[in-house]
């Protein structure tokens, strides 16, 4: 290498370390900005895959701080989850309600729906009502709350009046506008491709 050669790479370097002096003290100055500690309602919605995926993961990081996880699952029937199997065994940290009778096009019943989402939602209540309870999933809640099985402003009532401290997650696409709103954390899930319109049928370990 060329002294030129050295003395440009040697600007570069600085000009790259500057930079990122910079960068750092604008992101130290945001985190400590941040000083408001509260349980947050996260939404995971849209016609992507992995809703519940990233709300299983988050239950996930949850248990790793020994910290009691609540799942009740909407609209989802009992399955045989690979999720489920592998929270379970963390114990009593983690409770599994599948309250679903399937996808409302299996069942063909709105009375039958109906009267699942709200057996759902009485299981659902008395998690958010736990003091002990860090994180409660309601997964698919969404989906319930579209085809109106449940009524939103009881839900999100319900949801408001839980422990201050106690993180909600709702998955499903189409989430309703008052969901939105009364988020704290939106991630909208975008389909660009799926396996699946190329003939390719739900895996083990990828859908289930």
């Amino acid at each position: 290498m060329s002294d030129q050669q050295h003395n440009t790479a040697e600007h570069d370097a600085e000009r790259h370390r500057e930079k990122m002096r910079k960068r750092k003290a604008v992101q130290d100055r945001e985190v400590a900005s941040k000083t408001t500690r509260k349980g947050l309602l996260l939404v995971n919605t849209g016609p992507g895959k992995g809703k519940s995926t990233a709300a299983f993961g988050l239950a996930l990081r949850m248990l790793g701080y020994e910290r009691r996880v609540v799942v009740v699952q909407f609209i989802k029937g009992a399955w045989h989850t690979g999720e489920r199997r592998a929270l379970e065994r963390f114990g009593e940290l983690v409770e599994w309600h599948s309250m679903g009778e399937g996808f409302t096009w299996e069942t063909q019943d709105r009375a039958r729906d109906v009267a699942a989402c709200e057996r759902a939602w009485a299981v659902a209540v008395q998690a958010l009502a736990r003091e002990d309870v860090a994180l409660v999933v309601l997964d698919e809640l969404n989906v319930a709350l579209r085809y109106e099985y449940l009524d939103i402003e009881r839900v999100l009532a319900d949801i408001a009046a839980r422990p201050v401290g106690q993180h909600v997650v709702v998955t499903g696409r189409n989430a309703r506008q008052p969901m939105l709103d009364a988020a704290d954390l939106v991630t909208e899930m975008t389909l660009v491709k799926h396996h699946f319109k190329a003939g390719v049928k739900a895996q083990e370990g990828v859908e289930f």
